[in-house]
């Protein structure tokens, strides 16, 4: 993770207190996939990267580990989290079943140029995945824009505050996934496909798709924590 990034993802939380800025800012990166699993968390490189003392940065590792995404491993210090099947499983069985009612209620409810924004923002991912040269973190933001217009569409602003609630958690895995390369031009395909029933206004051909675009997430993730 770049300095200029973390100084960027500071400005975010800068009217909260310093201690929760600090807890903010590597909470972001932790579950963005910035700071690796298994990456330690040297206090004086952190203070130094984010121009703070390193009592601000302990306090936040602490806070951190209260939430389970930092452990401390005796004699080697604080490190960032592996992923679990257990956490994997319950945020995406929490995104499944809101990103099922996203789509039926999208159906009902979404715009003509709604569509076209999503058919665009649907190109861009394509784009992105099928350049050759590619990068990892533009093409989660991409996925993560296409389906911030579903969730748009569906005009419930519970629903869409629901989804953004656990963004930061879904956006952790949909980095994962996408460092298969492998995937890429299913996800283009699929994408291309949601439009498709969305336009037609069948929710439950959407349902399905969605279902089964999550299911090859969490399929990936973990064939991929059992091989590590």
């Amino acid at each position: 993770m770049t300095e200029d990034k973390l100084g960027r993802m500071m400005t975010e939380y800068q009217d909260m207190p310093l201690r929760d800025v600090v807890f903010h800012t590597l909470r972001k990166g932790i579950l963005r996939g910035d700071l690796k699993p298994d990456e330690r968390l040297m206090e004086i490189k952190l203070a130094d990267r984010l121009g703070v003392s390193r009592t601000p940065i302990r306090e936040a590792i602490r806070m951190l580990q209260l939430e389970g995404l930092v452990i401390n491993i005796p004699r080697k210090g604080a490190h960032v989290a592996k992923i679990t099947e257990k956490d994997l499983k319950d945020v995406l069985e929490v995104r499944a079943g809101l990103e099922d009612l996203s789509v039926r209620l999208a159906c009902e409810r979404i715009t003509e140029q709604q569509i076209k924004m999503l058919r665009n923002a649907s190109e861009r991912f394509a784009e992105a995945a099928l350049s050759d040269n590619e990068k990892l973190i533009g093409l989660a933001e991409a996925d993560e824009a296409f389906h911030a217009l579903i969730y748009e569409a569906t005009r419930n602003d519970r629903l869409v505050q629901m989804l953004n609630n656990i963004k930061d958690q879904m956006y952790r895995y949909r980095v994962e996934y996408l460092k298969d390369a492998g995937s890429h031009e299913l996800l283009v395909d699929e994408h291309r496909k949601l439009c498709d029933d969305l336009e037609k206004r069948d929710g439950d051909a959407a349902a399905e798709l969605m279902h089964l675009h999550i299911q090859r997430q969490e399929e990936y993730i973990l064939k991929t924590l059992i091989s590590n």
